[in-house]
């Protein structure tokens, strides 16, 4: 940022002249402490998000956009026509296993690199994680300015609930008989995880998108997947949990 400063009246020094004479305070401090109102150096909401570093995005949004949705795409093809390869799997659990491991590969990758990376909008390489969560900061201003609360539930959904994706598409796979429950366990704390994120914006304001193109595109249909899959998720395994039950009691009942 150059900003022009009248000293004397006469002469104007730019920025890096100015911080030099006043002691290499930052830019920010020094002309909040004179009363100067200084323009943020981010494009996010709000304008007064403390980001010292900042460096902006190197990647377009298509770009960005293209890179994820190609790689999902083929992450769920070879899942697919991998589980085809297993014996009585229904369709249905194909497409289960399909999603599991989008999602749960999603949430190690993606969220677990902004868990894990606190200054990733300092990036100054177009690393292409570090460029998603510059995006999509345009949508949630909490990730870029690294809201203690969205940290906690995505380190937890990296750390937790994405093997246990992983596991779920393994589980399914072998036909093992904690399926069904592992798979209610883990879409009851995407719901509780996504719950708590949108709550926790309502509660503070809801006001951390850059326009609502952002909000919508972002913040909304970019989440709200998580809430009616997992949903549908729950009740097609409770419904089998209990049918498996059903069938159990029955044969108690014949051998009785």
């Amino acid at each position: 940022m150059i900003v022009r400063v009248d000293l004397d009246g006469d002469r104007r020094v730019n920025f890096d002249e100015f911080r030099l004479m006043m002691n290499c305070r930052p830019s920010s401090t020094l002309f909040e402490e004179m009363g100067i109102p200084v323009e943020a150096d981010h494009p996010y909401v709000p304008k007064d998000l403390k980001l010292p570093g900042f460096v902006p995005g190197f990647l377009s949004q298509l770009t960005i956009l293209a890179v994820y949705g190609i790689s999902s795409l083929l992450v769920i093809s070879f899942m697919w026509i991998l589980s085809g390869r297993f014996r009585k799997i229904s369709k249905v659990d194909r497409l289960l296993m399909c999603w599991w491991i989008f999602t749960g590969l999603t949430h190690i990758i993606l969220e677990g690199y902004f868990a894990f990376s606190p200054e990733f909008y300092k990036e100054k390489t177009p690393h292409y994680l570090a460029e998603v969560w510059k995006e999509y900061s345009k949508g949630d201003s909490r990730y870029a300015g690294r809201d203690s609360g969205v940290v906690a539930v995505e380190g937890i959904t990296a750390a937790i609930e994405g093997p246990a994706c992983l596991l779920a598409v393994y589980a399914i796979a072998m036909r093992k008989s904690y399926s069904y429950t592992l798979q209610i366990a883990i879409s009851l704390g995407q719901l509780y995880g996504t719950a708590v994120y949108f709550i926790t914006a309502i509660l503070e304001g809801d006001n951390f998108a850059t326009n609502e193109f952002y909000y919508y595109a972002y913040y909304v249909m970019a989440n709200i997947w998580w809430v009616i899959i997992p949903t549908t998720i729950v009740v097609h395994s409770w419904k089998k949990t209990c049918e498996a039950f059903n069938v159990h009691e029955q044969k108690k009942t014949k051998t009785c």
